[in-house]
């Protein structure tokens, strides 16, 4: 589910509840809602505005740590593409091959998108990207070494192309992680009950029912935000290629 329409089916459900709340104030008699009824709702709503409070900051604080450990992903992965492809150059012009099948990894990588949909399954006649470097491995050991420093970099070559197919898989796993939706689903269920009480309370006039509007926008904005870094590769809030572009322009000189 798109992240904006998480937040504007959040911003939807909290106004409806602030709605019900003030047809449920007019219908219901006066004694109900006097100074110790209030202070009543007040202290019942304080409980789930602090769970509610406490479970939106851990969701947010969550979504921030999965959007940082995603640049990194990206940064390290650049690197080591980089380091790579160095490191075939010094062998030789034995490894030209490799070096250009790297080359149009990252440029297939950059053309289909970061995600774990995009990366791991064919499309039309393109491989997937795990085929595509199992086949640089491929040609790194069918080399043949002429001497101990060749040896070493037929090591090297292959030892980082390794963490290159780990980064891979790793992206694969991890992809289908996403929100924990069980939990998104009671915040916002505890968000509508203070809301709606909200309502219950509130005098209905133009001045706080915009303020209550403006309320509601701005949790949905936080459910948004967290909807959107928790998938890191794509929507509004996404980590960059940058590393990659730099990467890209750099690969396969001499």
């Amino acid at each position: 589910m798109g992240s904006l329409l998480v937040g504007g089916l959040v911003f939807l459900c909290l106004s409806m509840a602030t709605s019900i709340g003030l047809i449920v104030r007019a219908r219901l008699p006066d004694h109900h809602l006097n100074a110790e009824s209030k202070d009543a709702i007040r202290l019942a709503t304080a409980v789930v505005g602090t769970l509610s409070a406490l479970a939106l900051g851990l969701l947010i604080a969550s979504a921030k740590s999965t959007y940082d450990n995603a640049e990194v992903e990206m940064r390290t992965a650049a690197a080591r593409v980089l380091l790579l492809d160095r490191v075939m150059a010094q062998y030789g012009p034995e490894t030209d091959k490799a070096r250009q099948l790297l080359r149009e990894l990252i440029e297939k990588r950059l053309s289909r998108g970061w995600t774990a949909e995009t990366t791991d399954e064919p499309s039309a006649k393109a491989l997937g990207e795990y085929q595509d470097i199992e086949s640089v491995q491929a040609d790194l050991r069918s080399l043949a070494p002429k001497d101990a420093a060749q040896r070493s970099l037929q090591a090297r070559a292959l030892e980082v192309s390794g963490m290159v197919a780990e980064t891979h898989w790793l992206l694969v796993e991890s992809g289908k992680e996403g929100l924990p939706w069980a939990f998104l689903t009671v915040l916002v269920c505890w968000l509508a009950l203070l809301f709606a009480t909200f309502g219950l309370q509130a005098p209905v006039n133009p001045t706080v029912l915009s303020i209550l509007l403006v309320c509601a926008l701005s949790v949905a904005g936080a459910i948004f935000l967290i909807s959107d870094m928790a998938n890191p590769y794509v929507g509004l809030v996404h980590v960059s290629d940058a590393p990659l572009q730099s990467a890209i322009e750099r690969l396969g000189k001499p």
